[in-house]
């Protein structure tokens, strides 16, 4: 099996999960927060294959900022499909769709809303940092 096999065979009942040469591991974490995390935490991950449950921008800029190789969205928007294809990313999906929406279903991610602008993905990981801290403080609606 490839990597992106053995992530997509493992993604059942998880929100991420991420192979590289055999190995891999998973993350229950909702939205982009698990690779937010491993951004922080500065895990090395270029050249992994990953199988997201919802991939659109927001997710492409994190994982063209973290190296990763190959993805695969259960349900992946336009907007992050074609982001992966400019940097020449793999990807392939179960769903795509015209946009992410947000946890009510009442509008667009807020997360997809941050970065929709914005191309660079240093750029995008800053905006996107700043967003969930202000989330989290209530500052900002969802």
């Amino acid at each position: 099996m490839t990597d992106i096999e053995i992530a997509k065979a493992n993604l059942n009942g998880h929100s991420i999960c991420l192979c590289k040469d055999g190995e891999w591991f998973t993350d229950n974490g909702r939205g982009i927060s698990p690779m937010m995390r491993f951004l922080a935490e500065r895990l090395d991950l270029r050249g992994y294959s990953v199988a997201d449950v919802i991939v659109g921008k927001a997710a492409a800029m994190l994982f063209v900022k973290s190296g990763i190789s190959e993805v695969y969205g259960e349900v992946m928007s336009e907007a992050g499909y074609a982001y992966l294809q400019e940097h020449e990313i793999l990807c392939t999906y179960g769903t795509l769709t015209e946009k992410i929406i947000n946890r009510k279903g009442d509008g667009i991610c807020p997360m997809e809303q941050t970065v929709a602008e914005l191309d660079n993905p240093e750029e995008g990981y800053k905006a996107l940092k700043e967003r969930m801290t202000q989330l989290q403080k209530g500052v900002a609606h969802v």
